[in-house]
């Protein structure tokens, strides 16, 4: 299953002609453009998971090399801490996870009222650091 494609119009969920692949393409990505970010593991005849989130490209820096954009998530849904395995996790792994779910609640918080948002403080609570480096 491809990674980095488009989404757009009526939620045309492979729409071009933008994508991230290690073909070759001849469309650049710019700001603005909505690409997906949706890692997974198949293994075949067992199971096979992923999560999707959708970025949305911004300019970022200017360097002596050129232009570089980076990537905002648009996706935002806490993970659920039952469906991770936190012993298969290293500290920077979880770092980043704690730092997704910080995000998602500074920015849903202002939009939810009393009871929602004590959902979701309990949905995006922090994980416990793992004896894994």
């Amino acid at each position: 299953h491809g990674t980095g494609h488009g989404v757009g119009y009526r939620l045309n969920v492979h729409e071009g002609p933008h994508k991230i692949s290690p073909a070759p393409i001849d469309v650049p990505l710019e700001p603005g453009m909505i690409v997906s970010n949706e890692p997974g593991v198949y293994r075949e005849g067992r199971y096979g998971i992923r999560i999707e989130n959708l970025l949305i490209c911004r300019e970022d820096i200017s360097t002596e090399f050129g232009e570089f954009l980076a990537f905002d998530t648009l996706t935002l849904a806490p993970y659920d801490e039952r469906l991770i395995d936190t012993g298969l996790l290293n500290d920077g792994e979880i770092n980043w996870v704690n730092q997704y779910q910080a995000e998602v609640r500074r920015r849903l918080k202002p939009m939810l009222d009393s009871a929602e948002l004590d959902w979701l403080e309990a949905a995006t609570a922090e994980l416990p650091p793992t004896a894994v480096s």
